[in-house]
């Protein structure tokens, strides 16, 4: 059991780590806005995920909380930008 999850974090470690290096690239260097606050969404989003399967992992509630009040955050943030970008306002 235990070498299954290893072999699979192996290959999955990797690539949770250039989506992040992309993403991050694209958040310093996205040349709008719009781009800059997805590549923040995605990055958000996987570490919510990455979170969660640790959580399965280690058999911990604190962990899945967590991403759970990460990945809401994150559409909080989509959707608090995306009221300001339609309607040029902040706050309502």
């Amino acid at each position: 059991m235990n070498g299954g999850i290893l072999t699979f974090f192996m290959f999955v470690l990797p690539l949770y780590v250039v989506a992040f290096i992309l993403y991050s690239v694209r958040a310093v260097k996205g040349p709008t806005i719009t781009d800059s606050i997805l590549a923040v969404d995605c990055m958000s989003f996987d570490i919510a995920a990455f979170m969660a399967i640790l959580a399965v992992y280690f058999k911990s509630t604190y962990l899945i909380t967590g991403a759970i009040t990460l990945a809401l955050w994150a559409y909080l943030l989509d959707v608090y930008i995306a009221n300001h970008l339609t309607k040029k306002e902040v706050g309502t």
